[in-house]
């Protein structure tokens, strides 16, 4: 975003050339490693006639004394494997001076203040930035870097009131889902007493009267349960400023449906707010709407919440409004997506008309800005954005910097100007700026890098997969490479929840193909890069399609000689932590290395902790008999084969993680390194005083990044050769 004028920071080395020769880290590998004793209970589940052990199940309490001596000991044996690693500081060195470049968000305006977040570069955290004009003196609006001495305490997000006077923004400690709020009065810079407690999944979303705002929020928790308990029962309220929280109004919940969630957007002129009504991590959800009186919410004779659809057999997202009409994108009878225009006087299905048709290219977001509507769309994975009127009038194609991926194109439906990012595999995060009317595209701020683009390239390829289904996979690497099959090549995937995976810059990436590797990230099913049947492709019961679109991508870098299995790793988190454990559980022969990080790993008992419940739309329970058997099939837990030769593994996980708690990595590496898997070391890094990956400071994410290439690098045998 808006640059404060300071220049770039930049790390200057004299050329120093540190090799590490592959005989020196093959016999760092094979180090006899010595790990922790972990106690094996007789706990033992019986899942529709099946009997299913857990041993380590006393792992899921990661409060008790036991747990936490073993996180100390697991910690002790990998750090004394990475410290012995040659490559280890050398890597961290690389990752910093890559890392260390200006980052900015893309600007947004309300009244007459522009917002926008800004990093130096190595700043534990961004700074939100405000500022009358784009060329004027910036103000800290905040700095979240004071907030803590340790730097674990984060913004979980910042909300301005239209007038631009106040600021909602929310904190969250040790990397937890849960937030607190508060206003700030960017007037004088103090905040107000204002408190808002027990938000999980809410942002704030004031009245344009800026009296308050709406947020959604679960009830307060009796015994603590809330910091690893369910998660149910979301209310949606409004917050007066001044009043305590106790004194907030409750705009609409539904005491039957302990899954559904709220969240709440105005219009621009005030008149009535949309409320979105999630259910679980499902695509399809409900829609609301309830008047308002002048851009004010009556907290005394507050209105009802009219229903616009509660089927939930659609995704229904609004995407901004003009006067009654609201207009909405949704995969309704258009598994690529459309968008429909939605008269609030007569809101039933009947009168519902599309103004934007379904294209073959995939929606993936829209928004209504200076009078036209912006429609952003994936190609084969690659962001292109259209311009329509109101009524649907195709207007122009957005001109982009280039084949990568692109998003923002906020504001609100007066506005004379948009920004966006763009970014790629090659390219650091680029901020542009759109003129409505003309159409013109001008760069805004583009950061200054010790990455130099010109020397690396990037191309598309598309891989056939097991049943006939092909996708795109994204490499990167050095001008200049050759395909001999001797580069060591990271993979990188996801694979659900409907999220896609398109070219973006990553340091991680940035950093090894510096080093001389090959970078792939490959846009499997499960995501949402074609749409809604892509997604459903990738679900429940066809869940094994994501798996063997990843071992395809694999079987393809092998057979166009980028790599070969020894000198080929595997990577991802979250959803794509537990894609790497049942992807080297089934294949161990086709990898050298796998690092699944913040992985969901234990596929039976997931949605038993925090917001688990909510991931059944996508993975299915074991309380299905149906979905337990496809599930067991492949849970990484339960698919370590002993007697079989694994590769290196490094599994990591945080000690805070309460959206993928940390039980599911613990149990996973406990059962590898007591099964029979072979020499290669199986260890577990595990980051204290840190959550699921959102307000991680910069020095933990360096640190866990660097260890993360260290281990690969030290598993593939890369000779490292840096240059600064």
């Amino acid at each position: 975003m808006l640059s404060t004028s300071q220049p770039a920071a930049r790390w200057a080395f004299s050329v120093v050339t540190l090799f590490v020769a592959t005989t020196t880290v093959m016999s760092v590998s094979a180090q006899t490693i010595q790990y922790p004793d972990t106690r094996k209970s007789d706990q033992v589940d019986t899942y529709h006639g099946t009997k299913v052990a857990d041993p380590y199940r006393w792992l899921e309490d990661d409060n008790s004394a036991e747990t936490k001596a073993w996180v100390k000991a697991q910690n002790e044996v990998t750090d004394k494997f990475l410290n012995a690693l040659p490559q280890r500081e050398a890597i961290k060195k690389q990752f910093t001076a890559l890392y260390n470049f200006e980052k900015f968000g893309i600007p947004s305006k309300e009244g007459k203040r522009y917002f926008w977040t800004h990093n130096d570069g190595l700043q534990q955290q961004s700074v939100l930035y405000t500022a009358a004009s784009l060329t004027g003196v910036p103000q800290i609006a905040i700095d979240p870097n004071t907030l803590s001495k340790d730097g674990t305490v984060a913004l979980s997000g910042t909300v301005p009131s239209r007038d631009g006077r106040h600021l909602a923004y929310g904190i969250a400690g040790a990397g937890s889902d849960w937030q607190e709020w508060h206003v700030r009065d960017l007037i004088t810079g103090k905040d107000l007493a204002d408190t808002i407690k027990w938000v999980k999944f809410s942002t704030a979303e004031w009245t344009p009267d800026g009296h308050g705002f709406f947020y959604a929020r679960y009830d307060t928790p009796q015994d603590g349960a809330a910091l690893t308990g369910s998660n149910f029962y979301q209310k949606l309220y409004y917050h007066r400023l001044g009043d305590d929280q106790t004194k907030d109004v409750l705009v609409y919940e539904n005491k039957t449906e302990k899954e559904w969630g709220f969240g709440a957007t105005v219009s621009d002129d005030g008149s009535f707010v949309s409320i979105y009504v999630w259910k679980g991590s499902g695509r399809k959800n409900g829609l609301l709407w309830m008047p308002l009186k002048n851009g004010a919410f009556d907290y005394l004779t507050k209105a009802e919440p009219k229903i616009i659809t509660l089927d939930f057999d659609a995704e229904y997202t609004p995407v901004g409004s003009h006067g009654n009409l609201v207009w909405v994108k949704t995969d309704k009878d258009a598994p690529h997506g459309k968008i429909i225009a939605i008269d609030l006087n007569k809101a039933d299905r009947m009168h519902w008309k599309t103004i934007v048709t379904e294209a073959v290219d995939t929606l993936t977001a829209a928004s209504a800005v200076g009078g036209k509507i912006f429609a952003q769309y994936l190609k084969d994975a690659v962001t292109n954005v259209k311009v329509y009127t109101p009524e649907g009038k195709f207007v122009r194609d957005v001109t982009m910097p280039g084949v990568g991926t692109a998003g923002g194109f906020g504001g609100r439906f007066a506005d004379t100007e948009t920004f966006f990012s763009y970014t790629s595999l090659t390219t650091p995060g680029e901020i542009y700026r759109y003129n409505v009317a003309s159409g013109k595209v001008s760069l805004f701020k583009r950061p200054i890098t010790a990455f130099n683009p010109d020397e690396f390239e990037t191309r598309q390829a598309f891989v056939t997969s097991k049943d006939g289904t092909k996708f795109p996979i994204f490499i990167a690497y050095k001008k200049g490479l050759k395909l001999d099959a001797n580069n060591p090549t990271i993979l990188y995937g996801y694979g659900g929840f409907n999220v896609s995976e398109t070219p973006n810059y990553r340091v991680t990436a940035a950093t090894w193909i510096k080093l001389g590797g090959v970078y792939v990230s490959a846009s499997i099913r499960g995501g949402g890069e074609y749409g809604g049947a892509w997604h459903d492709a990738g679900t429940k019961l066809k869940k094994q399609n994501v798996f063997d679109d990843f071992i395809a991508a694999a079987e393809w870098l092998i057979a166009n000689k980028y790599t070969q299995p020894a000198k080929l790793a595997i990577n991802g988190g979250s959803n794509g932590g537990l894609l790497v454990g049942a992807v080297v559980n089934q294949r161990p022969d086709l990898f050298g290395a796998a690092v699944p990080q913040v992985g969901v790993m234990d596929m039976l008992r997931f949605h038993k902790f925090t917001i688990g419940w909510a991931w059944v739309s996508d993975y299915g329970s074991s309380d299905s008999a149906e979905e337990f058997k496809a599930l067991y099939a492949y849970s990484p837990l339960h698919t370590i084969q002993s007697g079989k030769t694994y590769p290196s593994i490094m599994v990591t996980t945080a000690d805070h993680d309460d959206r993928v708690v940390p039980a599911h990595s613990f149990k996973y590496a406990a059962t590898l390194q007591a099964a029979d898997t072979g020499a290669a070391p199986k260890l577990i890094r595990i980051e204290t005083s840190a959550g699921h990956g959102a307000g991680t400071p910069t020095t933990k994410v360096i640190q866990e990044r660097s260890d993360i290439l260290t281990f690969i690098a030290n598993a593939l045998g890369m000779p490292i050769k840096l240059s600064f």
